[in-house]
């Protein structure tokens, strides 16, 4: 390990993602942001310049291999297309490097099941990158939810979603096998958030969507089965206003974070409320959810510690979010267990 007891990152891809997760490396206090590679020629280079362009140490590459090859590089940062993650993922194990997976891990639990097998037996960290979990308004829910305010959990409201702009069409161009499509992109967040409040899986799930020419969807709808009568719905679309929400009604009164991709500067609400008349609006001080994901990345990797979101959590998720694609072309319930 370097011996500034820093992890030293490497970038595959010059997404979109780099403009929040670029600054957020070089802020970490833990993390070095070492190199970042492209197949595209020039790409690497100019989103360094774009988005930290006060790092001239790191190195650029026109190539992703070459990342994987740089003997300094110990952490991976992979936010390729989604039915790329796999592959790269168990490419970089191979090399030895611990892996920061942009989400969904996989497009298949059994590509997880792989993916996880080979990160044991290389001895490497492996992590879905879910950067919201790591921002604080989430563990303030948490303490909501713990200590009784609300009562029990009865029903959970996800709402993702934002209009798309023509720049961002290439989020539709691939079917859903491949990846395509709001469920893929912003769904597994919905999804992600509701089996986290409910924390344990569904039994079933019943959905609708929208489908483009590609055969990718552009909304999907739909409601998950928690049995005695506890519900989880979704609603994530690429053709509505934005949301970026839950909400959480339980016995005793409900509680809702009103934002959960929060920026770095933006300030935390959430509301809460009770069947006996209290009511409460909190707001939090502002956090880089980003950074927070990156330091806890690097401390696990340094210490050598389990991360946060463990590859059950990344089986579950896919296996939520195949069920509800698969409800929706099939048109009928799906049983998950």
């Amino acid at each position: 390990m370097n011996a500034d007891k820093r992890v030293c990152w490497g970038i595959l891809g010059a997404a979109r993602v780099n403009e929040r997760l670029l600054p957020a490396i070089v802020e970490a206090g833990n993390a070095k942001l070492t190199a970042i590679g492209s197949r595209r020629v020039g790409a690497a280079a100019a989103t360094l310049a774009s988005y930290a362009p006060d790092q001239p140490h790191v190195k650029v590459y026109d190539s992703l291999t070459a990342v994987l090859d740089d003997a300094e590089v110990q952490a991976i940062y992979l936010p390729l297309a989604n039915h790329e993650h796999a592959e790269w993922v168990l490419k970089a194990i191979d090399q030895g490097k611990h892996v920061l997976c942009e989400k969904p891990m996989a497009l298949k639990v059994k590509d997880i099941e792989a993916i996880e097998a080979a990160a044991l037996k290389q001895n490497v960290t492996v992590m879905e990158g879910f950067m919201y979990r790591f921002h604080p308004q989430h563990a303030r829910v948490r303490e909501l939810l713990d200590s009784g305010l609300i009562g029990d959990i009865r029903t959970v409201h996800a709402r993702f979603s934002f209009m798309m702009r023509p720049a961002r069409r290439y989020r539709l161009a691939e079917s859903i096998e491949q990846g395509g499509g709001a469920m893929w992109d912003i769904g597994c967040y919905a999804i992600h958030c509701v089996r986290t409040c409910f924390g344990q899986e569904p039994l079933s799930v019943m959905a609708m969507a929208d489908y483009v020419e590609s055969g990718a969807d552009s909304a999907c709808s739909g409601v998950f089965d928690y049995g005695e009568g506890r519900f989880a719905q979704f609603d994530v679309s690429f053709n509505r206003a934005r949301r970026c929400e839950y909400e959480i009604i339980g016995s005793k009164g409900g509680l809702k974070c009103h934002t959960v991709w929060c920026m770095p500067g933006d300030v935390p609400v959430i509301s809460w409320w009770s069947e006996d008349g209290r009511e409460g609006e909190e707001h939090l001080p502002p956090a880089n959810h980003f950074c927070l994901e990156i330091e806890h990345f690097s401390q696990c990797v340094l210490a050598g510690q389990a991360p946060l979101l463990t590859f059950d959590d990344a089986k579950g998720n896919c296996r939520a979010m195949v069920a509800a694609l698969q409800s929706a072309q099939e048109q009928r319930l799906i049983k998950l267990s």
